[in-house]
């Protein structure tokens, strides 16, 4: 399997999304000429890190980087202002400058507060994105979104702030628990009903292939799900407009995540059933047929992701937390809805019996 390429175009900010194979061994010479600093702090959780931390350590070394490891404890549900603080609290005691590094090793909780704390720290230092979840290797690494979650809501403080490099090693996947996969496929899933049919009858194709963790496959899936991410994001950075489109099923799964209370419903889970309710709502007003709402639910069935939310959450509680969303504008929820597979559009002004109905049909019983 070789090594692929891809330039994400942002002027000054722009950088490399590098993937292949046993890319780990060589992340010191990759990122050598890259920093201008030696000094690393390489931020992991207690899951990832008794897999590749010492590997990405010893590589780093060689290199003459000086690492400082910082351990997270995993879970959505830590993604808050205490890692945040401890974060801050080894940097700052290892006397870092404006010429050192974070480097996130893990799924999106880690790279989405590293990077925050690059953001933050001295107003700004340097950040390197190595992704080992399938979530993050084809949504959370790419695009420079960071933060973390508030009790009321998800990912509601943050900063724009893009990495130097993305260096995504596919051997990773075959370390990641069933369920993760699963949940990353979410996202690879929505790639295709926003911006690419043909991607997404190809999902249809060779989902089970996928399943099986088939090289080529996954190759091809990773490249094709990051060119897009990367082509959405060269266009607009700060999501003033045609970014938005990858927020599809958001909407709806932030609110589940936050009524299940974090790490009880892993994103991808809570985004599959939420692109459901969003494919309802377009089909209730009469932007896709049932046939592509069918076909959505089916291809994320065929996922082994959740179809339905949980029956105690209520269409009510569902409007509270969508209220919250930080993509309200103007006091109105803003959701973004397919029209057929391959397009999708930004919808204000929906009336809430229309959101509600969306919600019952995906709900058990």
């Amino acid at each position: 399997m070789t090594t692929k390429t891809l330039p994400l175009d942002l002027a000054e900010r722009s950088y490399q999304i590098i993937i292949g194979p046993n890319l780990l061994e060589s992340l010191g010479e990759q990122l050598a000429p890259l920093l201008s600093g030696r000094q690393i702090a390489v931020v992991s959780n207690e899951t990832v890190a008794p897999l590749y931390l010492s590997r990405v350590v010893s590589a780093l070394e060689k290199s003459g980087f000086r690492v400082v490891p910082v351990i997270l404890p995993d879970g959505e549900q830590y993604k808050n202002w205490q890692s945040l603080e401890t974060i801050f609290d080894t940097l700052i005691e290892n006397r870092f400058e404006r010429s050192s590094t974070l480097l996130a090793l893990g799924g999106g909780v880690v790279g989405d507060m590293s990077g925050f704390a690059a953001a933050s720290l001295l107003r700004g230092v340097g950040f390197v994105q190595v992704p080992t979840t399938l979530l993050s290797q084809v949504d959370a690494s790419v695009g420079g979104k960071t933060g973390i979650n508030h009790r009321l809501g998800k990912n509601l403080i943050g900063a724009f702030y893009q990495p130097k490099r993305v260096v995504i090693d596919t051997e990773t996947l075959k370390t990641l628990s069933p369920r993760d996969f699963f949940s990353g496929l979410a996202e690879v899933i929505k790639y295709g009903i926003i911006w690419d049919a043909g991607f997404f009858g190809y999902l249809e194709e060779n989902m089970a292939a996928i399943l099986n963790l088939q090289n080529d496959h996954l190759t091809h899936l990773l490249y094709t799900c990051c060119a897009i991410k990367a082509d959405v994001v060269a266009q607009d950075e700060r999501e003033q407009g045609t970014r938005a489109l990858l927020n599809l099923g958001h909407t709806f799964g932030h609110a589940i995540e936050t009524q299940a209370g974090y790490g009880q419903i892993l994103h991808g889970e809570a985004v599959a059933i939420g692109m459901i309710m969003a494919a309802e709502l377009a089909c209730i007003r009469g932007l896709c047929n049932r046939e592509t709402v069918l076909r959505i639910k089916n291809l994320i069935q065929h996922a082994n992701l959740p179809t339905t939310a949980p029956a105690h959450f209520t269409p009510e509680a569902y409007l509270e937390a969508m209220g919250r969303d930080k993509k309200v504008s103007g006091g109105k929820i803003r959701v973004i809805l397919n029209g057929e597979i391959g397009t999708a559009e930004l919808h204000t002004d929906i009336p809430p019996a229309q959101i509600k109905r969306a919600i019952l049909a995906h709900t058990d019983r």
